[in-house]
């Protein structure tokens, strides 16, 4: 529920502010906050917290003769933090003069002379049409977290997206604009203080780290346990489904996330093939449901926290965290999928997160409302992304180097792409160079038929290309193909190095890695299919092989 607004008094009479408070309290508590102080620094000092708060202040009612500043001073004061708020003096007969003068100076909206008996005659009626007035004009202000920021800063970018993976609502403000300078200027941020976050309550973080961010929105960094039964890694579509399973059916069990929860199908803006979703869902949608469901069942969740070595002892494996915290567990589900595969073209990396964006189609689109956006790749997280920013861009731009589309993004998508008129494709093309100054503003992109290369003018760049695992980390025990994906099940006795590593006397199960008790699903998987549908169910399919490996341990 939202907050009232409030009727913010002050009087360095106590006796005058308990009495105006109570008259006010008895006639405006239904729908007003009745805040009230003696102190004109006290009340300074809350306004700031009131405004990072999001709260909103409607009316001021001030006395104007104060030992630590005259109320007209105090009610000038006031206009940075609420400039639309409603102003009213309080004055004896003898200070008229002054209030008359205040009106020009202050835009005073009233002043009222002691006393105000009956106040059902020379209170209520002139407060109440100022109300009124007030709430005629009155737009709420946004509650939750602020950033400020500059569009084309990386670091931003990265608060952006670590908080749309973890669906919290927050309010973007560009330090260029009007609104973002009052914060700015209110909370004495410079700069070097960009990206700022103000949250829900008031504090207020300069250009704060994921981690810090994630220790004040309640994320869990440590595991809870010692011991596991199964620890999952990587929350995407193939360990959310698995942390599931693995909770629902009586597992311990750890998941952990070294990003955001969803994957690559997180930042995915609409899948419209899943089953059981006839009008599609979003990536985002798909996690909340996903993440809920886990939760419910039992299973902790520690992110964002990666993992950097896995140690074998026996039947028991322990995980090493980032922070070089360490977790044991009976058996292990690697889903950490895959990501965008980086391009090597000059200047891409001078302006990623400064206009060019791998994936993040989402957590950017507004800041394209009107402007020149180009996409890059032909699967399906390239054709969804291309659809949600003909949304807001004035015009889209597909590139791919084959001919067409039907080799590698479904029909349906393909069809919407063809009947969205600021869509348009660009086969056979290839970029060669992004230029700008602080951020991206043109890409040079040549025809890989005829050679020719053209300049052309480019606010955003998206890039949807090629799939590398996140597998860097594992042990070389674990066996990986040359493109660094996860061999499991029956593949892994056609690899040469099986039979002096795989020390147990059965075969490996069909998501089993050459670590016994070890498993993966997913996109990270030698052969996966590289759908949602498909990791969903390796994810919960592994389980199912876990449970028969800790029968036999």
């Amino acid at each position: 529920m939202d907050q009232q607004p409030i009727i913010f008094v002050i009087d360095d009479d106590q006796q005058v502010l308990r009495a105006i408070s109570r008259d006010l309290k008895n006639h405006y508590r239904q729908d007003y906050r009745i805040l009230s102080t003696s102190s004109a620094k006290e009340a300074l000092d809350s306004l700031l917290e009131l405004k990072n708060k999001g709260e909103v202040v409607a009316l001021f009612l001030s006395d104007q003769r104060m030992p630590e500043m005259e109320g007209v001073d105090f009610l000038c004061r006031t206009t940075s933090f609420f400039p639309n708020a409603k102003r009213v003096l309080l004055t004896a007969y003898a200070d008229t003069d002054a209030a008359i003068k205040a009106i020009n100076e202050v835009k005073l909206d009233y002043y009222l002379t002691k006393p105000w008996d009956p106040p059902e005659e020379k209170l209520y009626p002139i407060l109440t049409d100022l109300l009124e007035d007030w709430q005629g004009h009155y737009r709420p202000d946004f509650r939750g977290i602020k950033v400020i920021g500059y569009q084309y800063s990386p670091k931003s970018h990265n608060i952006k997206e670590f908080l749309s993976g973890y669906l919290v609502p927050y309010l973007w403000m560009d330090a260029n604009t009007d609104d973002a300078q009052q914060a700015m200027k209110l909370n004495q941020l410079e700069a070097k203080d960009l990206p700022a976050i103000i949250f829900a309550d008031g504090t207020l973080l300069k250009t704060p780290s994921v981690r810090d961010i994630a220790v004040k929105i309640g994320l869990n960094q440590d595991a809870k346990s010692e011991m596991y039964d199964v620890v999952i890694i990587g929350a995407g579509p193939a360990g959310l489904a698995a942390s599931v399973y693995g909770s629902s059916e009586g597992l311990k069990t750890l998941l952990i996330e070294k990003k955001a929860p969803g994957g690559q199908a997180g930042t995915s803006s609409r899948i419209e093939n899943y089953l059981g979703f006839p009008a599609g869902l979003s990536g985002a949608d798909l996690t909340r449901r996903a993440i809920t469901q886990s939760a419910r069942f039992g299973t902790d969740f520690v992110s964002p926290q990666a993992v950097k070595e896995i140690k074998l002892k026996d039947n028991y494996k322990t995980l090493v965290l980032d922070d070089n915290t360490e977790v044991t567990t009976k058996a292990v589900v690697i889903t950490t999928g895959v990501d965008y595969r980086q391009l090597s073209t000059p200047g891409i990396d001078k302006f990623t997160g400064a206009g060019i964006y791998y994936g993040a189609a989402m957590t950017e689109a507004a800041s394209c409302k009107d402007k020149y956006v180009y996409v890059v790749g032909g699967g399906n997280s390239a054709g969804q992304a291309a659809m949600y920013l003909s949304k807001f861009a004035k015009e889209v731009y597909i590139l791919i180097r084959k001919e067409s589309l039907a080799a590698t993004m479904s029909s349906y998508l393909i069809d919407q792409i063809a009947g969205q008129s600021n869509i348009t494709l660009m086969p056979f093309s290839e970029i060669t160079e992004a230029l700008g100054d602080t951020n991206l503003q043109q890409l040079k992109i040549q025809d890989l038929q005829t050679k020719e290369e053209k300049t052309v003018e480019a606010d955003a760049l998206y890039i949807f290309i090629g799939a590398k695992p996140y597998t860097d980390w594992l042990c070389k025990d674990i066996i990986k193909n040359g493109k660094g994906f996860i061999e499991t099940g029956r593949d892994l006795n056609l690899c040469s190095d099986f039979e002096r590593i795989w020390k147990s006397k059965r075969d490996p199960y069909l998501l089993e890695t050459s670590c016994p008790g070890i498993f993966a699903a997913g996109d990270v998987r030698a052969g996966a299919m590289n759908r949602v549908a498909s990791a969903v169910g390796e994810g919960s399919m592994a389980i199912s092989f876990v449970h028969k490996y800790l029968n036999e341990v």
